[in-house]
């Protein structure tokens, strides 16, 4: 084992090396002592004494007990005559290692424990404020299986004795949380400095370990969690004693250096991941990202639109301290329940400051780049902690997961089925809950670590964590958050018929954590359900026709956006719109997909994802399918679900998206399998089936546009003098999800009109069925009409009493038409139901509806 640079591990009694005892390796050697006990120590020329005759009195009672013995004191520079007290003992099992200067805790930690030769190590503190009888308890531990045995202070059965000052035990409990949340999670106590470890493991923790300072507790036991090393927090008794060196900001110091270590520490693969998922969201965007206020997709129809206001009136609500659940700016007078539609608080809120500053448009842009791309990373987190540790496997599939055609559909009008960062971390926290009872669950094997490791035994601290994503997830979107529970409970279920064993362990801590989740989540997002579902403008549901499933043909066919397999007439032939092209995985993948199952059929893993994503294929086909080239149909499994609540408003060919993580873990699965081999036909063969598999489903970017001009009207402020405190403006043809247009005028205006129509989710009559925008009117359909057909219908004195009725009820302070498809035929047609021509002001035809004009 090396040591720091100039540091001498100088070894004996009175200056003697006992013959034979040199530095050892990291093997166990075969004269290794049953246990070394190894202090640390810095001018503790007063209480080094004491400990040592505690200590080795203790040993030699006992000697039948532990077996032969050293104590190894590891002075780190003292200055005063720490060295003397141990050089002054006539026991050559008490040795002394010297640093030549002072530099810390762990520089001293890292020589005594890399000068020991015992098969178990204790590592106590110069203080002894664990007595050393403690010691019966962490061997017991050891000896149940654990490579670890740490003294904790914050377990049920501690006992403390002379407590710190109040203040000083204040800081060491915020400091030592900071530590659990940031780098060992689970263990409550990581900072008492009485430990016990299995030597080997001990010095191969201690020689890979950087830190100097305090915080080298911290690193040791991270580099357990790791190995998964077991290890147990063991509940001792503990005295404060004076003359401590450890300072109230030593904590906030521990983070430091943890914080340094853990940046140093980063893969350099992990970065390199992390940029390519930020420049391939930047190229799947490139058409828009450096022009957003100019630039339009248009595959998004009229969703960008819709996007665009949802964050312009977000954080117009917020500057001017408005509900945020609701705005009457379109919809009027009626407005929309914001909390009934997709929103997403959860970033629309956060982005505020950069819509007030440089408007809805950039905000969007940035959200969907920077969205996709942390939704890449959080698959590729997610893979390499459970399920592969091979990089490049990991960010396959999580390329994948992010990037599968679906998505790239989505992401030109669907930040909320784009920006997924949240899902990964909530999968997770799940499994975490799952572990608390499976304590016996296998490692990491060839074909990836066990979904179920036991790490975190704290149902109630999981809990607590899963719920606040889960809230935060119904702040980005509601209907993920389904598909993501429709998708773990595939997975669990498979799982749990492969691995019962697994499944007895898991089925409690489960439930109480989620328990323990709904009661977190609940209270956090009632108020907003509330609203959502019986507030002002709220709907029942939202149906989307009598099947809006997928047919098995879209399962197999290439997206639109393909690179080099795209079909644009086939695509938007299977899919109603090309924004839900939600399936299109590709034959070669689907075949490729097989063959992995079929190879690696023995893990439960796979065979739990394989599972995971045939279901979610199925349950896609809606409630009837019909098999291709036949006149055959026939119920398919979403039938069970189709009128449940929530279920009933989902379009259930999105259930397909859940194939893209199950497909991507797979992928990243058989990769890793390949990248293990030797055998370079294999490699070849397989590595080139993947190759084939996937390049149909690069996608290109996505198509943009340049965006038509608004009329200068709404930018120059033309329109002030027509809309009076509580009146609206009414654009001809009034907006709708088949044109929303008018809602991007509304916000180059500084949204300081209000509209009749609109393109939202809103209740239409007794029932409150929910539909795209505001409930029809006669005149708002007979306008639509015309702008569609360009036909202008007969309009009697009855259509004029109408539209008189409805423009009262729009409050309509004046009616705009600006140019556009068939803006003649919609001129003609205002002018008869007015009964008099508009004027031309700044771009459009002004009608003034106010008496007297």
């Amino acid at each position: 084992m090396s040591t720091p640079a100039g540091d001498t591990p100088a070894r004996g009694t009175r200056g003697r090396d006992t013959p034979g005892r040199g530095t050892p390796t990291r093997g166990t050697p075969a004269w290794a002592v049953d246990l070394s006990v190894v202090i640390p120590a810095f001018d503790e020329e007063e209480r080094l004494g004491p400990t040592l005759d505690a200590v080795t009195g203790y040993l030699r009672e006992n000697e039948g007990r532990w077996g032969e013995w050293e104590v190894v004191v590891a002075d780190d520079g003292s200055t005063d005559t720490t060295r003397d007290v141990v050089t002054g003992r006539r026991d050559p099992r008490i040795q002394l290692v010297t640093s030549p200067r002072n530099r810390g805790k762990g520089n001293a930690l890292r020589l005594g424990v890399a000068a020991s030769r015992g098969r178990r190590v204790l590592v106590t503190d110069a203080d002894l404020a664990a007595p050393i009888e403690e010691l019966e308890h962490l061997d017991k531990a050891i000896g149940e299986g654990n490579a670890a045995a740490i003294g904790s202070r914050s377990v049920p059965g501690a006992t403390i004795g002379e407590r710190q000052h109040p203040l000083r035990e204040l800081l060491g409990r915020a400091g030592n949380l900071l530590i659990r949340r940031t780098t060992v999670p689970g263990i409550r106590d990581t900072q008492c400095g009485f430990k016990l470890f299995e030597g080997v493991k001990a010095r191969e923790a201690f020689a890979a370990s950087r830190i100097n300072g305090w915080g080298i507790d911290v690193e040791v036991l991270r580099h357990f969690h790791r190995a998964d090393w077991q290890v147990a927090e063991v509940p001792v008794r503990w005295s404060h004693r004076p003359g401590s060196k450890l300072r109230h900001l030593d904590y906030v110091r521990v983070l430091a250096e943890l914080t340094r270590l853990r940046a140093r520490s980063l893969r350099p693969a992990d970065l390199f991941a992390v940029a390519l998922f930020l420049l391939m969201a930047m190229a799947l965007y490139s058409g828009r990202l450096f022009d957003p206020d100019h630039r339009y997709l248009p595959d998004s129809l009229q969703d960008q639109n819709q996007w665009e206001w949802f964050f312009a009136v977000t954080a117009d609500n917020l500057a001017h301290l408005r509900n945020p659940l609701f705005s009457d700016l379109q919809g009027f007078p009626d407005g929309v329940n914001l909390m009934a539609n997709t929103v997403m608080l959860g970033l629309t809120v956060p982005f505020a400051p950069l819509t007030l500053l440089a408007g809805p448009a950039v905000s969007l842009a940035v959200v969907m780049a920077l969205g996709l791309a942390a939704t890449g990373v959080a698959w590729y987190w997610l893979i390499v902690k459970r399920v592969v540790r091979r990089r490049a496997a990991a960010f396959v599939g999580a390329s994948l997961a992010a990037f599968a055609p679906p998505m790239v559909s989505h992401a030109n009008a669907h930040p909320n089925f784009v920006v997924l960062f949240m899902i990964p971390l909530i999968i997770d926290r799940a499994v975490r809950l799952c572990s608390a009872g499976s304590a016996d669950v296998g490692r990491r094997s060839s074909a990836g670590p066990s979904w179920l490791v036991a790490q975190f035994p704290a149902p109630l601290k999981d809990g607590v964590v899963l719920g606040v994503m889960a809230a935060y997830q119904v702040f980005l979107g509601e209907e993920p958050l389904l598909l993501t529970a429709i998708g773990l409970v595939l997975f669990a279920g498979a799982y749990g018929v492969v691995r019962r064993d697994v499944a007895r362990q898991a089925w409690r801590p489960l439930l109480r954590g989620l328990a323990v989740a709904a009661a977190v989540c609940l209270p956090i997002v009632a108020y907003a359900l509330t609203w959502q579902f019986s507030g002002p403008q709220s709907y029942s549901h939202m149906p989307h026709g009598d099947n809006s499933g997928n047919s098995p043909l879209e399962l197999l066919s290439f997206a639109e956006r393909s690179l080099i397999a795209g079909n644009a007439q086939r695509a938007n032939a299977l899919s109603p719109n090309p924004t839900e092209q939600n399936a299109f995985y590709g034959w070669p993948l689907v075949l490729l997909a097989f063959a992995i199952v079929v190879r690696l059929w023995e893990h439960a893993l796979v065979k739990a994802l394989a599972v995971t994503a045939v279901g979610a294929a199925l349950l896609s086909l809606g409630p009837r399918f019909r098999i291709p080239m036949t006149d055959k149909v026939y119920p398919g499994p979403w039938a069970l679900l189709a009128k449940l609540p929530l279920f009933e408003s989902v379009i259930e060919g999105r259930v397909a998206m859940i194939c893209a993580p199950a497909l991507g873990m797979l992928l990243a699965l058989a990769l890793d399998r390949l990248m293990a081999t030797r055998n370079l036909g294999t490699q070849y063969v397989g590595l080139l089936g993947v190759c084939l598999a996937l390049l149909p489903l690069v996608p290109a970017p996505l198509k943009t546009v340049e965006r038509p001009a608004t009329p200068a009207f709404f930018t120059d402020g033309a329109w002030r003098p027509y809309v009076r405190k509580g009146e609206s403006l009414v654009t001809v043809p009034l907006p709708g999800a088949g044109d929303a247009q008018a809602l991007h005028w509304q916000q180059r205006a500084g949204l300081g009109f209000k509209l009749p129509g609109g393109y939202f989710n809103g209740p239409y009559g007794a029932d409150r069925i929910g539909i795209y925008g505001a409930s029809p009117r006669y005149t708002s359909d007979m306008l639509s009409d015309v702008r569609d057909t360009g036909v202008v219908p007969e309009l009697g004195r009855n259509w004029q009493a109408q539209a008189q009725r409805d423009f009262a009820y729009w409050k309509a302070g004046a009616l705009v038409v600006a140019p556009g498809l068939h803006d003649e035929a919609l001129r003609r047609a205002v002018t008869e139901l007015v009964g008099r021509p508009g004027k031309w002001v700044a771009g459009v035809w002004v009608w003034d509806l106010h008496d007297g004009s």
